[in-house]
């Protein structure tokens, strides 16, 4: 009984590691995060701001489609876009101080909710879409907010934004960079490192190649079976048959 314990408590161990490490692999790096820049809001009524810097407006929402699907996204225009998840918006604008500049805005539904305007979205987002999120308030949001870029004209009903403290960082919900590589068949010459700063995907540039021979008798898995069976030997023998009377 001990015994089969401790094996099912080993096989936990190799599970939940091998579970851990493929996790870490899908994670993203903090290299690879765009730098918060400015926080809004409390509990499930939440803003976060980020800075793609030398990055336009299309450039970050392909960028972010290529990652994770949204269920809906407007047209491509290069001062605004929105990128719609199940409880996430993504405002993408683009910075009038810094116009090489893309701010990523990462709304929660409720806060869209009670501070957006919503004949604002009306040009980004479907009707549809738009009915569902102010169904509770008629139809219509309480506030005439508009964007992070326009926050000081268009200001949200509740709270303002401020520069990120640590714990905001932790709390705050993660916009990865796109990072493009290359992956060869074995046996190619070619690099074959998967992402920008090589590491634990790289493979070396010289592949080795190895040879199987089969003449060579070195009691390796793919050697050819050793003749060491003889013929069996046979003997001829005669005999009488006879007939019962």
């Amino acid at each position: 009984m001990k015994k089969r314990l401790a094996h099912g408590l080993k096989l936990m161990l190799v599970l939940s590691l091998v579970m851990s490490l493929l996790s870490a692999c899908g994670a993203p790096s903090v290299q690879d995060t765009y730098p918060l820049e400015s926080v809004n809001g409390s509990g499930n009524s939440t803003s976060y701001v980020y800075r793609a810097s030398d990055r336009t407006v299309p450039e970050v929402a392909q960028e972010l489609s290529d990652q994770r699907q949204p269920d809906q996204i407007s047209a491509e225009n290069t001062e605004r876009m929105f990128l719609v998840y199940q409880d996430e918006y993504y405002h993408l604008q683009q910075d009038p101080n810094k116009p090489e500049d893309t701010l990523v805005e990462v709304d929660s539904k409720e806060y869209v909710r009670q501070n957006y305007d919503s004949s604002f979205l009306q040009g980004y987002l479907t009707a549809t879409l738009i009915g569902n999120l102010f169904d509770s308030f008629g139809g219509r949001g309480y506030g005439n907010y508009r964007g992070y870029t326009n926050k000081d004209t268009y200001k949200p009903s509740a709270g303002s934004y401020r520069a990120p403290t640590s714990n905001d960082k932790k709390l705050a919900p993660p916009i990865t960079v796109d990072r493009k590589g290359t992956i060869t068949r074995r046996g190619s010459d070619k690099d074959s490192s998967v992402g920008s700063g090589g590491g634990l995907f790289n493979r070396n540039k010289d592949q080795s190649k190895g040879t199987i021979d089969r003449n060579k008798s070195s009691g390796g898995l793919f050697d050819s079976p050793k003749k060491s069976y003889k013929k069996p030997k046979t003997r001829v023998g005669g005999g009488r048959i006879k007939r019962r009377r």
